[in-house]
C-alpha cells in the first residue's frame, strides 16, 4: 500500500521544517506551508529531490550565490523568489 496524499505532504511540511541550518528551515517551511499542497505531483517529485540536498548546497543556490544544478534550477528560482519576498516583507 502507498503513501496516501495527505502523508506525503505532511512528511515533505515536516522535512522543509526540520532541515540540518535554521537558515534553511526559514526558507523551506514557510515556502512548503504555503505551495506543496498546490503543487502537481511532478513538481512534488521535484522537491522531494531537493530535499535530498545538503543544506550547505542549498543555501548559496537560494542565495543566488552559486548556480543551481539544472534539474533543481526552475524549482531553486521559485523558492528564492518566494524567500525574498518574504523577508523584505517583514
Amino acid at each position: 500500500m502507498g503513501e496516501t496524499a495527505e502523508n506525503r505532504l505532511k512528511r515533505l511540511k515536516m522535512r522543509s521544517w526540520r532541515r540540518g541550518t535554521k537558515e534553511m528551515d526559514l526558507i523551506l517551511g514557510p515556502y512548503a506551508d504555503a505551495h506543496l499542497a498546490e503543487m502537481p505531483d511532478p513538481m512534488l517529485n521535484a522537491y522531494e529531490a531537493l530535499l535530498d540536498e545538503n543544506d550547505q548546497d542549498l543555501l548559496p543556490w537560494v542565495l543566488g550565490q552559486q548556480a543551481a544544478p539544472a534539474p533543481h534550477a526552475a524549482l531553486i528560482a521559485l523558492i528564492g523568489t518566494f524567500a525574498r519576498a518574504r523577508f523584505s516583507a517583514e
